[in-house]
């Protein structure tokens, strides 16, 4: 059975899985979930992920919510496709789920506020609530101070080569490329260098293909 996604083209937490299967190689099928009609909220849906809230990913007869979690099921699962987002020595897996526990702990909870007041709210039509950028802006300049002191030792933030530690940031990062928050990253050297890498990578550049249609 083919690897199925559902999901919005927009979210970040979608994009973080389609960006993954993208950098496997793997070929999938999107089932787009209209959030703004409130789809994910539907008795079927709520079937498949509890919270009603988008990605799901359904692989033969296991279906996995979480887009994190789902990320290290491919990673792990198809180990042997496309380019390697992990590694076998425990050693560097370590060193590897320190970061991605960085991300999800300490980067995305200020990034992700972040890009919610500056970039989704204005598309919704809303009002940016300059005290919240204020507080995460300064949050975040903090978190990023210890990436760009992490940043002068490796070249990515799990060891010498891309990882799932760096492709979880990609969404929100992409998001705020596009806002004043772009300042915190330009006035880092090592992190901004770190993010038009991983920005220009193929696999993403499909994934903004992907939003564009």
């Amino acid at each position: 059975m083919a690897i199925k996604v559902h999901g919005l083209p927009f979210s970040i937490a979608t994009q973080r899985v389609l960006v993954t299967l993208a950098e496997k190689e793997l070929d999938y099928e999107f089932v787009y979930i209209d959030l703004a009609t409130g789809q994910q909220k539907t008795e079927d849906f709520v079937k498949l992920h509890p919270f009603g809230q988008v990605p799901v990913l359904e692989d033969g007869d296991l279906t996995l919510f979480e887009s994190r979690a789902i990320a290290q099921y491919i990673a792990h699962t198809y180990a042997d496709k496309g380019n390697p987002l992990i590694t076998s020595n425990p050693k560097k897996m370590a060193i590897l789920s320190v970061w991605t526990e960085v991300e999800a702990q300490r980067f995305d909870p200020q990034a992700y506020k972040l890009a919610y007041e500056l970039v989704i709210k204005p598309i919704l039509g809303r009002t940016t609530d300059e005290a919240i950028v204020t507080e995460h802006e300064g949050k975040l300049a903090e978190v990023l101070d210890v990436y760009e002191a992490h940043l002068t030792q490796s070249k990515y933030l799990g060891g010498d080569s891309f990882t799932l530690a760096d492709l979880h940031h990609l969404p929100v990062i992409n998001y705020l490329m596009g806002s004043k928050i772009k300042a915190l990253f330009d006035a880092r050297p090592h992190v901004s260098a770190w993010c038009a890498d991983i920005l220009a990578r193929p696999a993403w550049q499909k994934i903004i293909a992907l939003m564009k249609h």
